[in-house]
């Protein structure tokens, strides 16, 4: 006998009462979010600019340039070609293959793109080529605007070492470290103990987290300084680093700051990037609950200054650790657009690419320091395809399935640059979109931010989703009780899902069943067939086993004039909704109150169930022996051969994948015999790399 079952992963609640008829795919923000600067046909700037890069801040660029009038041209990689962004711009030329060194970091390629097209200006988003100084200056040399900060702000502030030491310079309160430039990893040992233990050790050259690493001893000095070169070499093409010392405990708060070339220049206020994981933001807030009116100005005070000292304009951000008593420390400048910047034009009603273009063009600020409000609360989450359950995220890749934003819900904003179809790849960013909510306060906010999590509908792909509604319902994250430890610290296992109360399994069970049988009632149907008879529906009950978390529960099912009643563990649970199955978002209402599940449940008749115990089982694999890829990606380097012994937690391989470097260690000592993989090769997750004996 075939087993029936249903898997239960796409039904989501839909908050009902929302007129989603009236919204678009590239809906912007929901209704009652507006930026205040309007835009003044009279002003003129460019007629066309070229985005040089990728995804939803190539997306997000030319939904400002269409507000402002202005033509657009995409650049692409070959495997880019159908992207989203590439289809949103009036034009798109392909820059080269899909590795960034032969694409999107290809300038000979992007400036033959700027020619052939006659672009008068370019917005590098961030990342890629969007703080390379030499960019800047060529693109200068062609007497094409980059918008951005002038060449020598790049280079002041895109070196973290001269950063540092002109921030001194500028009375901002520095970490204490080394200045200079790291020869080797003997050298970065001999620092390190002269500075304390722990440290951090990152790129001159870099940002968004590559290239960082914390040691707290000899080894990990010497390790972090080899994958830190490595990084920051694939990443950026500069491999110098440098070491100071690590903060425990800190908060990351970072101040918008935005400049024009008239000597005005602006903080917008803060933003908390606390939560973290491998030195690369999850969660944002703006403003931050920790700061206080004083010490928000004196760390946007002292943001403008460093600003000033180095005549920059444009927009840019002003990295700070806080410790616990509100002591602030320059951590880094960012010349170019910040990944959270979306939460900073709520707060604000700015549109920052808007003011970075007008800079460009030569025109003075419009607005004064005290006309800048913090109007409400924002959030962002960066959706991310990964799977959290493996060290908090490593990357997952494939095709979305099926892909539905939340844009029918109030004070809910989505920067994407990816639509149903799209395709993950190993060779970039697994960023899916940002995810922002606004409210007139944080806990409005918040809440706006669980309903448009719930409401998110990803299949393809495995994603971070669960972990992100964990952290923002979690009760630390409520009170405001974060640190860039935040991960680690509530999570020390790794994080594991979301741990059912008894009352949200017994409503998951019911919904699951309810589902089912929903499912059963329809199929009994025929009206629309004349071939087939119309079956009678005499059948008013059901009893069922619903397997959850490798526990088979029995369930009890019936049939009401107005719902669905399920008896689960003693317990009655009355379902209803209007069962539309072929939807992704199915309102159920359990009693008065509508719920939203997202849980992966198999449902089997008691008959069904009684005999799949006969079903062979598959035999785990012995793991300690093996090492397979955890994650897609490309293999760096392969340290051992057939015949090395190898010791527990030895290096094996490194893999990077999107960008991160990755090592595999052994499981356990023993003689390796056999090696399955190579430099420079591609393995997907779940290939096997080495066999030890």
């Amino acid at each position: 006998m075939a087993a029936l079952r249903v898997l239960i992963a796409a039904q989501r609640v839909h908050i009902t009462g929302q007129n989603s008829a009236h919204w678009t795919r590239w809906c912007y923000f929901a209704s009652h979010i507006q930026y205040s600067t309007s835009y003044n046909p009279e002003e003129k700037t460019f007629e066309k600019i070229l985005i040089a890069n990728r995804g939803e801040i190539a997306c997000r660029v030319i939904k400002t340039c269409r507000k402002m009038g202005i033509k657009t041209v995409a650049v692409h990689s070959d495997v880019d070609s159908a992207a989203v962004h590439v289809k949103m711009a009036d034009e798109a030329v392909c820059v080269g293959p899909a590795p960034t060194s032969k694409s999107y970091l290809n300038m000979d390629a992007i400036m033959e793109a700027i020619k052939k097209t006659g672009a008068q200006a370019v917005h590098p988003g961030y990342g890629f080529l969007s703080e390379n100084k030499e960019f800047a200056r060529r693109l200068a040399a062609e007497s094409v605007t980059f918008i951005g900060p002038d060449t020598h702000a790049i280079q002041a502030m895109g070196d973290k070492i001269e950063s540092k030491l002109l921030a001194k310079n500028a009375n901002v309160n520095t970490i204490p470290g080394f200045d200079g430039v790291v020869k080797d990893a003997d050298e970065a040992v001999r620092i390190a103990r002269e500075i304390g233990y722990p440290v951090m050790i990152k790129a001159s050259a870099g940002g968004g987290g590559k290239g960082m690493r914390i040691a707290w001893d000899d080894e990990e000095t010497r390790e972090g300084f080899r994958f830190s070169a490595q990084e920051a070499a694939s990443s950026f093409g500069d491999d110098r680093l440098l070491i100071e010392k690590f903060i425990d405990n800190p908060r990351h708060i970072e101040i918008q700051v935005l400049a024009d070339k008239h000597g005005n220049t602006l903080w917008l206020n803060e933003r908390e990037c606390s939560i973290q994981r491998r030195n690369q933001k999850v969660v944002e807030e703006a403003p931050s609950t920790f700061l206080d009116p004083e010490t928000r100005r004196a760390m946007g005070e002292q943001a403008v200054a460093l600003a000033k000292a180095v005549k920059y304009s444009s927009a840019g951000t002003v990295e700070f650790l806080v410790d616990s008593t509100k002591n602030f420390y320059f951590l880094e400048m960012n010349t170019r657009l910040q990944v959270e910047h979306p939460i900073t034009e709520c707060i604000t009603g700015l549109d920052l690419v808007q003011e970075m273009i007008r800079v460009a063009k030569g025109y003075p600020l419009k607005h004064k320091q005290a006309d800048i409000p913090i109007n409400g609360w924002a959030f962002e989450c960066r959706v991310y395809a990964e799977d959290p359950y493996k060290s908090f995220g490593l990357p997952s890749i494939g095709r979305l399935s099926q892909y539905q934003e939340p844009h029918q819900l109030p004070g809910v904003r989505v920067d994407s640059g990816i639509e149903e179809g799209s395709d993950i790849s190993i060779y970039y960013d697994p960023m899916i979109s940002k995810l922002v909510t606004h409210g007139k306060n944080r806990a409005e906010a918040l809440k706006r931010m669980e309903d448009a999590l719930d409401n998110y509908v990803i299949r393809g792909v495995t994603h971070n989703i669960p972990l992100l509604r964990e952290v923002i319902t979690h009760p630390r994250f409520i009170k405001g009780d974060i640190t860039t430890k935040f991960l680690p610290e509530v999570y020390p296992d790794g994080f594991k899902g979301h741990s059912l109360t008894s009352e949200e399994q017994n409503e998951l069970l019911a919904t699951t069943a309810s589902i089912y049988v929903a499912s059963q009632i329809r199929s009994r149907h025929f009206v629309n067939n004349p071939r087939v008879p119309v079956a009678k529906n005499d059948v008013t009950s059901w009893h069922l086993c619903v397997f959850l978390d490798g526990t088979t529960h029995s369930v009890t099912v019936e049939k009401q004039k107005d719902c669905i009643s399920v008896e689960v563990d003693g317990t009655k649970v009355d379902v209803s909704s209007e069962w539309n199955l072929s939807s992704s978002l199915l309102s159920v209402s359990i009693g008065d109150t509508q719920k939203t599940v997202q849980y992966k449940l198999q449902v089997l008749t008691r008959q069904a169930a009684e005999l799949s115990k006969y079903m062979p089982e598959k035999v785990e694999e012995d793991t300690s022996s093996i090492l397979r890829s955890p994650m897609p990606g490309t293999v760096v380097a392969v340290s051992v051969k057939p015949g090395d012994m190898v010791s527990e937690g030895q290096e094996i391989c490194v893999i990077e994948a999107m960008k991160m470097q990755n090592s595999m260690t052994a499981a356990k000592t023993g003689k390796v015999t056999s090696v399955h993989c190579k430099p420079g090769e591609t393995v997907g997750e779940g290939d096997l790399l080495v066999h030890l004996e």
